[in-house]
């Protein structure tokens, strides 16, 4: 679950998500926008009971799923079991289909997808990125003699003022250097990551499949899958601030995924159940542990 500001987006929806939701304590309410990183049915199974649930049993308005086209067409035929055929768009339910660019704007921030290969076509990866702003600089408005009040709050607000000797300022003269919005990408299954360098660049927390040690490399190449070692290399290429691995496999414990990745990039975590991640402009990203122990 990604959360922006009033906006939740719930990222894929395995067995189990209803479960999950549950246990965290967020609750149904305003879970109107599902993305879908592709249609392999690990990563949409939960979606029929999540909307039979929003549609039987919480106030659903409206729920908008957004994916690839091979995706939308199981989802479809998901959604027609839960509300019948011909019944899913009465019910409540939007099927949007997505290509790379723009998906959601909201205040200050925007939402947009990217093409991943993996198996098959209509696989996306996702950014959440803030807009560049330039803060206030009290320093430069005290040297033009700016008084602290009313004035301030107009040019805070981007409106020029007229001082008192008849002097006006205009809101760019008291604003400090631009700074970069906190940018976060998310990444499902995906078989190399070449094509991911410039658009996850200097990302302040890339969330990335990580199934394979690199010891089966080849195992994950026939899977359409990567290794830890290949998502820290792309984490160290890309400027990346912090690295996020999930997609696990059971065949390994949480300790081998992390040691292998952490040699490379050792600002690595491997993501835990109920695990909260907070990702702020111009800060490390802060991170506090779910109920359910994982190593780091």
């Amino acid at each position: 679950m990604v959360m922006v500001q009033e906006h939740r987006f719930l990222i894929d929806c395995g067995e189990g998500t209803q479960r999950q939701i549950l246990r965290s304590g967020l609750g149904f309410r305003r879970l109107d926008k599902i993305l879908l990183t592709h249609g392999h049915l690990d990563h949409i199974l939960g979606l029929g009971g999540l909307a039979s649930t929003l549609g039987h049993w919480e106030t659903l308005e409206e729920l908008d799923i957004y994916g690839g086209r091979p995706a939308l067409s199981r989802v479809n035929r998901l959604m027609e079991v839960v509300f019948g055929v011909g019944n899913v768009s009465q019910a409540g339910v939007s099927l949007n289909e997505i290509e790379a660019g723009t998906l959601f704007e909201g205040k200050g921030f925007t939402l947009s997808a990217f093409s991943v290969p993996h198996r098959g076509s209509g696989c996306y990866g996702f950014t959440f990125e803030e807009e560049t702003r330039s803060p206030f600089d009290n320093a430069k408005a005290e040297a033009l003699g700016v008084p602290a009040g009313p004035e301030r709050r107009e040019l805070v607000s981007g409106r020029p003022v007229v001082l008192s000797d008849g002097r006006t300022v205009q809101p760019e003269e008291v604003l400090g250097e631009p700074q970069k919005g906190a940018k976060l990408c998310f990444v499902g299954d995906v078989s190399r990551t070449g094509p991911l360098h410039k658009i996850v660049a200097g990302a302040d927390m890339l969330a990335i499949e990580a199934t394979y040690l690199e010891e089966e490399r080849e195992l994950a190449k026939s899977h359409g899958h990567i290794t830890a070692r290949a998502a820290a290399r792309l984490a160290q290429k890309a400027g990346v601030k912090q690295l996020v691995l999930h997609h696990i496999s059971r065949r390994y414990h949480a300790r081998a995924i992390l040691e292998e990745a952490r040699a490379i990039f050792p600002k690595t975590d491997v993501a835990g159940d109920l695990d909260l991640f907070r990702i702020r402009r111009g800060k490390p990203v802060e991170l506090q542990a779910g109920p359910k122990y994982v190593v780091r």
